[in-house]
């Protein structure tokens, strides 16, 4: 019986496959019975994910030595070969731990016919595979060789094949162990230490999981139910309503230093269309989600200790969420997302004001991973914006050598690419950046922002985006002027900030510029602007052209003139 916590990335099998592991379990005897002394709190304390002090890194080198043992004639050579390294109980249960974690593997074959399988000790070892109930006995024979105690449990369990929100009924499912260390009762389960089975519970792959040893039992009974409340190992116990209602943290939750989730119930309704979700952790988090298997009708945000996510299903009905987690430090080659927890949204009613552009990006919004890129303290800390006159403006402190790109983006096809970033005005005062935004008409758009280092040749990365929305069916603004390379970030336009300029009318220029050596207005006519404290001021006639285009002259010795900014003027 398997644990879900790896298969995470596939759909579950289809509800025909039993939950059954084995039936009729026997009952070993252990010497003491847990007492007041075994138990842990419960609720989780939020303190360690194991239920006593331990530094894997002194393991380091019984872990190695007990990977190489390879002794398959008997159980009680197997023991001795491995007990040459181990000198206390917990270093004994750590080899024998190992070897198994790493030596049987989940039998499939016989999971699906259980009438040719023996889980006795001796057969287990020689066959080299089993299932839980093998397993949970080999490491009992095992620990009683090297004199440990150890009791096999049995119980149901969230493994493979859970459905979230399921009931539990009729005999039990999983075995899993509990060993006697250091005067008190502690829980494994080498089943699901060993690794994961795929989605059609054909082919198992050993993929070792350091939750399952010493689990803290406050964290053991979000996927295990003994039969014996007692072996819960916890103050107060459980009922198996309690746990069938409770959340599905899988082991990757935990491993990521995830500590709550919010509603702390499998199932969310909606009201008036929206469910709210959020994850609460240690340290900065990345997280992506998916409804119905696609990234879409959400709204999330990061925040410093975890995520928020506002999710608008589309559709009436019940629907699948997972959310996904990684560590943000992405030295780790093997850091993808993992599915951490899953919900299931029933909506009644959907909110059709909350449909998204196609190209919003999740996260939405500033947060700790754009200030880790440069963008500090922001004016606009909220992911979505509304503006009523279809103007807005955002400002920025920047990083050190931090160059900007930005676009906005409509629905559907409204906004062309080249024009999206022409309703976007960049303004650099020197560490500041102010990017001021013109919407083309009423509805939904995105402001995506990017950056690279200015020394950095290469491409702009994405960093984030808001989300900008405006009700007002007048709005109507033309896009700013369109920019060539010569125009530099601190450079500003004062006026005139539309591209479009009124046919057959003198328009004022005022343009903030330095380095430059004359500047001249080009119409039907030529301007020249003259400078004053920095700004180049100015007037030019409209009348008899088309477009207007801004130029400079940056050596007074030089008679070459440089394209720096193009109005368009409205036709008669």
């Amino acid at each position: 019986f398997f644990s879900s916590l790896f298969l995470s990335f596939f759909p579950f099998p289809p509800p025909s496959l039993s939950l059954l592991c084995f039936a009729g379990f026997q009952k070993t005897e252990a010497p003491r019975p847990p007492g007041a002394k075994d138990l842990h709190v419960y609720p989780w304390d939020k303190s360690s994910l194991k239920s006593m002090p331990l530094d894997l890194e002194q393991f380091k080198k019984l872990d190695d030595y007990a990977l190489k043992v390879n002794v398959k004639n008997s159980v009680e050579e197997l023991v001795k070969a491995l007990l040459k390294q181990a000198r206390t109980d917990l270093e004994k249960v750590r080899a024998i731990w190992m070897w198994i974690c790493h030596h049987i593997e989940y039998d499939v074959v016989g999971y699906h016919n259980k009438s040719q399988l023996s889980s006795k000790p001796r057969d287990v070892l020689q066959m080299g595979k089993s299932i839980c109930e093998g397993y949970a006995e080999l490491f009992e024979h095992m620990c009683s060789l090297a004199g440990i105690q150890c009791k096999k449990l049995s119980g149901h369990a969230k493994g493979h094949g859970y459905k979230t929100g399921q009931t539990f009924t009729g005999d039990s499912d999983h075995a899993w162990n509990a060993v006697y260390l250091e005067g008190r009762w502690h829980l494994l389960d080498s089943t699901w230490g060993s690794g994961s089975v795929d989605d059609s519970f054909t082919k198992f792959t050993y993929r070792y999981n350091e939750f399952y040893f010493l689990t803290h039992p406050a964290l053991f009974i979000n996927n295990h139910f003994p039969d014996n409340s007692n072996w819960q190992l916890l103050k107060p116990t459980l009922t198996l309503k309690e746990f069938e209602n409770n959340m599905l943290h899988n082991s990757n939750f935990y491993m990521l230093g995830l500590l709550a989730t919010h509603p702390e119930t499998p199932i969310i309704q909606t009201v008036n269309g929206k469910a709210s979700v959020s994850v609460d952790c240690r340290s900065s988090t990345l997280f992506m989600f998916k409804l119905k298997g696609a990234e879409e009708h959400g709204l999330m945000t990061l925040e410093k200790h975890g995520m928020k996510l506002d999710i608008y299903p589309q559709k009436t009905g019940s629907h699948k969420l997972e959310i996904f987690a990684k560590p943000s430090k992405a030295e780790a080659s093997d850091d993808v997302y993992k599915c951490v927890v899953e919900y299931v949204v029933e909506c009644e009613s959907v909110d059709k004001a909350m449909r998204f552009p196609k190209e919003l990006h999740q996260p939405v919004g500033p947060s700790w991973f754009s200030e880790r890129q440069g963008f500090l303290r922001p004016s606009h800390r909220q992911p979505v914006l509304h503006t009523n006159d279809g103007r807005c403006s955002f400002t920025f402190t920047l990083g050190k050598d931090i160059s900007v790109l930005t676009s906005l983006h409509g629905d559907g096809s409204s906004l062309a690419e080249d024009m999206g970033r022409r309703h976007v005005l960049q303004i650099q005062r020197r560490n500041q950046i102010e990017l001021k935004v013109h919407l083309p008409h009423a509805g939904s758009f995105v402001l995506k922002i990017y950056s690279k280092k200015k020394s950095d040749p290469g491409n702009y990365d994405y960093i984030f985006n808001y989300l900008i929305r405006c009700l007002n069916t007048e709005v109507k603004w033309p896009a700013f002027p369109q920019s060539y390379s010569k125009w530099l970030q601190d450079y500003e336009i004062l006026e005139p900030l539309s591209g479009l300029l009124p046919a057959n009318r003198n328009v004022q220029f005022r343009l903030k510029m330095h380095g430059v050596a004359k500047v001249l207005v080009q119409a039907e006519n030529t301007y020249p602007l003259t400078q004053n404290k920095g700004v180049w001021e100015g007037t030019c006639s409209t009348s008899g052209c088309r477009e207007v285009f801004v130029m400079v002259h940056e050596n007074a010795n030089h008679s070459f003139y440089s394209q720096v900014l193009k109005y368009e003027v409205e036709t008669q």
